[in-house]
């Protein structure tokens, strides 16, 4: 069930800034989207360093939206290299504005 759901791209330009996300955003409001689906090679480098800030400048502004943002794909060499990292990645995924999925599987059945 994704029928709420804009799905980004693979091969869109890289989120860093906050107004790469407010672009996003843009692109994604009056749709009726109620949650945006970004690939995880989408995200610059420094949003998966939690010591950047990026991550939380990024995510702060879908919430400010009330959009749900997945982080869809592997993300693995970024939580093997950070206790951190894999902590905040397990308390997003319990919550209800942030998750880190495998597929865009996973998203629809964590939804349904």
């Amino acid at each position: 069930m994704l029928d709420d759901v804009h799905v980004c791209p693979a091969d869109g330009p890289s989120l860093r800034e906050e107004q790469d996300a407010l672009d996003l955003i843009g692109e994604t409001w009056g749709s009726g989207a109620t949650w945006v689906a970004v690939p995880a090679e989408r995200l610059h480098d420094d949003f998966f360093a939690l010591a950047t800030g990026v991550a939380g400048r990024i995510t702060q502004k879908f919430a400010n939206y009330r959009l749900g943002l997945a982080v869809v794909g592997d993300i693995s060499r970024f939580t093997a290299e950070s206790a951190a990292l894999r902590a905040w990645v397990t308390e997003s995924n319990r919550g209800r504005e942030l998750w880190f999925v495998r597929d865009l599987d996973e998203l629809a059945a964590r939804r349904a």
